[in-house]
């Protein structure tokens, strides 16, 4: 493991809580709550996918994108959580959910209703859509995923969890629900 990287099960227990934002401790909390067992890993800022790689070989998790979505009129959101390595076409989705083609929701948007700000983008932000506004879309290829690893509303740190933890504890705590989609993968 690399050395500015620190592996905790559970939350963080550096004593720095006074560096970590609200929004991060609140997942925790959340997390805490809910008697979810998990991993986090406190690490540098991740920006890129390979970044977000190297993470995830110390945490021992695929990589996956997660991308918030909104149609034209910005009335309906999204978040679609797809591996990292699948191309991602808005047309396969859109005909999927019957929806007007969708595009990257704003900065604003995702902040609002996520608390999260760009590079930093979870399903663990849907603890704080308490208006249940964003609509979580999972693909079927992580159906067979064990272990799933996203921020908790900071790119500084990312937790892990089951999958199975995540969809069916930590979804129903939020009162959000998830829509399967098969996406191509070319």
């Amino acid at each position: 493991m690399e050395p500015h990287i620190h592996k905790y099960n559970g939350r963080p227990t550096d004593g720095n809580d006074c560096t970590r934002t609200d929004a991060e401790v609140q997942v925790y909390d959340f997390l805490d709550r809910t008697g979810v067992k998990y991993t986090t890993l406190c690490h540098q800022a991740a920006f890129t996918m390979e970044e977000c790689e190297k993470v995830r070989e110390a945490i021992g998790a695929p990589v996956f994108k997660n991308l918030f979505l909104t149609n034209k009129q910005q009335t309906q959101f999204y978040l679609l959580m797809i591996p990292a390595d699948k191309p991602f076409k808005t047309k396969y989705l859109s005909s999927q959910l019957g929806c007007a083609r969708l595009s990257f929701a704003s900065a604003e948007a995702m902040m609002d209703l996520l608390h999260i700000s760009p590079g930093a983008v979870s399903p663990m932000g849907l603890i704080h859509d308490s208006g249940h506004r964003v609509r979580l879309i999972v693909d079927r290829d992580l159906a067979g995923t064990d272990v799933y690893a996203c921020h908790p509303c900071v790119n500084t740190a990312s937790v892990a969890m089951s999958l199975t933890d995540l969809l069916d504890k930590v979804l129903p705590a939020t009162g959000h629900t998830h829509t399967w989609v098969d996406l191509p993968a070319e």
